[in-house]
């Protein structure tokens, strides 16, 4: 899929080779070819701040203080990818990507390798990387194996953990009503992560953290065609099931806890 040209005309961003996506344009930095461990402008992502549904992501915000340029990156193209701004089949090239965030094509080019590995992303030989394509199909997928995974943990958390564990939880669930009250896909997609890692992580497994986030990121990439998949009523209820869950989890409740977890994740799909 290509990039149409009508989108970024006039907008002042570096142009591209043919085939390449064009991304919303941003104010070059004021120093140019400065080193790579510099730091650079941030995002709201960036700084854990959610900001970046008011306008294009990235946007140049004031410099924040962090050891890597390339983590600043990684975290602002995951929010694209959330957002839609990376749009699904198309590609985009790092010296171009660079421009836009005022830094070189390396930082750039270390954090589309890791999103490649992480499968958001493909390397295309001399053009750059293009944005995975993505089904419903595969979608449900990702459902039926965090189910697999989560449902039971949750039901032993269940039977084992104290009310008063569950009660200092309920603070990150009112986070993810809040978030979903916005309409902001990126805002609500970091704080559902940051509560279902807080309740997994009471299972005391690091590795089961680490794979459920992964499996959890990647269900909120957009489907092919860049279409958004939630809109604000979608995303409130989405978090309006994790206040019912914790409320189930708090009392012990194995059968509401099973039915709203696999409600939850087909709600997802």
């Amino acid at each position: 899929m290509k990039p149409s040209a009508q989108g970024s005309a006039g907008m002042g961003i570096p142009e591209t080779r043919p085939g390449e996506a064009r991304v919303p344009a941003r104010p070059q930095a004021a120093e140019r070819g400065r080193d790579r461990e510099r730091e650079v402008p941030s995002t709201g992502a960036a700084r854990g701040e959610h900001t970046h549904c008011e306008q294009p992501i990235p946007h140049p915000r004031p410099a924040v203080q962090r050891s890597s340029v390339r983590g600043q990156i990684l975290d602002a193209l995951r929010t694209a990818l959330v957002t839609g701004e990376l749009r699904p089949g198309e590609v985009y090239s790092a010296p171009v990507l660079g421009e836009r965030f005022g830094v070189s094509a390396t930082p750039v080019r270390e954090a589309m390798q890791q999103l490649a590995l992480e499968g958001a992303v493909e390397v295309v030989p001399n053009r750059g990387f293009r944005v995975i394509e993505r089904d419903a199909r595969e979608l449900a997928e990702l459902a039926e194996v965090r189910g697999l995974i989560e449902v039971p943990v949750m039901l032993r958390l269940a039977r084992a953990v104290p009310a008063d564990r569950w009660a200092e939880l309920r603070p990150l669930a009112e986070a993810t009503v809040r978030a979903a009250s916005t309409g902001c896909r990126a805002t609500y997609a970091e704080s559902d992560r940051s509560f279902h890692r807080a309740v997994l992580a009471l299972a005391g497994n690091e590795q089961l953290v680490r794979i459920a986030d992964d499996l959890h990121r990647r269900a909120q990439w957009p489907l092919v065609g860049g279409a958004v998949r939630q809109q604000r009523a979608e995303l409130v209820a989405d978090a309006a099931e994790h206040m019912a869950l914790l409320e189930a989890l708090t009392a012990g409740d194995l059968d509401v806890v099973r039915s709203l977890v696999r409600e939850h994740f087909a709600g997802a799909s």
